[in-house]
């Protein structure tokens, strides 16, 4: 999508230029476009500012739904930031942006490929150095360590992450670990057994609008060039570092597996497929044993690493936080 075809006139006491925001998005099941959407959606409806839409394609497209081995056989990718190639970008590398807002999804406990892959592309240094960016994270529960590889890879074009939204799935935690994958792979978002339907709900897509009012008003004040974040106090991000412990023993599960995997041949290649059957029959005797108990370990310790809790959810929480004190500010 190219820059919308927006009035250069600003209001009194606006900059004369207007405000440029560049979107890089992308989105498999569609849900992750939905948020970015309606944070957008004030931002584009501003004629003080211009928007441009970047949708990141995949050389070879990820389907959805996704088949069963298909699935499975990008998480060695995904662990090892190792992605395929993107079709060529509409941008030069020349533009010049006030604001990047970078919406990206979780895949096997890191960024999404597609995501990973711009993050790697020529391109990003130059449009990214020194620029201030937003990230918006929609999904499953855990996404503690993906983000810490992201904000690596943001770190490594000289980017500056000003702010982090994180919507999650509001389903319990054994629970998603079954409808998400039955979403992703049969499109079944409908829950079952008693579980809950897969993915956010309507009110938590509509309510992200708010954050799109905020960094609004934000860009009409400059704030965004200084050191802060623009969405403080609007609830933007919960971390449950209860969490953490799993997510490091996934993400090294992914890492090992998904080196050997690799080493068996690329994406697609039939040597591949007998390890990740057997992968699929060790993650799910992982979730059906060593979870749970970890889980309960975890319950019952909770009140000895009290303080470390607290350390980690507030380090997680940075920069934008959890407080909600501005949130009646840009409710609907």
């Amino acid at each position: 999508m190219t820059f919308s075809s927006l009035s250069s006139a600003s209001p009194s006491g606006l900059a004369a230029r207007p405000k440029r925001v560049l979107v890089i998005h992308y989105s498999q099941s569609g849900q992750l476009d939905s948020v970015a959407e309606q944070i957008v959606a004030p931002l584009r409806a501003d004629p003080s500012i211009q928007v441009h839409e970047e949708t990141l394609r995949p050389l070879a497209p990820f389907p959805f739904p996704w088949p069963f081995i298909s699935f499975f056989d990008a998480f060695p990718e995904s662990a090892h930031l190792k992605p395929p190639p993107l079709a060529p970008l509409s941008l030069t590398g020349d533009e010049d942006f006030d604001l990047v807002i970078l919406p990206y999804q979780v895949w096997f406990l890191a960024p999404s490929q597609p995501v990973t892959a711009f993050l790697k592309h020529p391109l990003a240094a130059r449009l990214l150095k020194g620029k201030p960016v937003v990230t918006v994270i929609a999904c499953r529960n855990m996404w503690l360590l993906a983000h810490e590889k992201l904000k690596g890879m943001l770190d490594d074009v000289g980017a500056r992450l000003i702010d982090n939204v994180v919507l999650t799935d509001p389903g319990p935690t054994l629970a998603t670990f079954f409808t998400t994958p039955a979403w992703l792979i049969w499109g079944r978002k409908r829950g079952f057994w008693g579980m809950p339907d897969a993915g956010l709900s309507a009110t938590q897509i509509r309510n992200s609008g708010r954050f799109g009012r905020a960094l609004r008003d934000a860009l009409h004040g400059d704030v965004e060039r200084g050191t802060g974040p623009l969405l403080a106090g609007l609830g933007a991000v919960q971390a449950n570092a209860r969490l953490l412990i799993s997510e490091k023993a996934g993400t090294r599960s992914f890492f090992l597996w998904g080196k050997l995997i690799m080493a068996a041949g690329g994406p697609g290649a039939w040597a591949r497929k007998p390890l990740l059957l057997l992968y699929v029959v060790f993650l799910l005797a992982l979730i059906v044993t060593v979870v749970p108990v970890s889980l309960t370990l975890q319950a019952l310790l909770r009140p000895l690493f009290k303080g470390w809790l607290t350390k980690m959810t507030a380090q997680f929480e940075c920069p934008s936080g959890s407080a909600t004190d501005r949130s009646h500010l840009y409710d609907d």
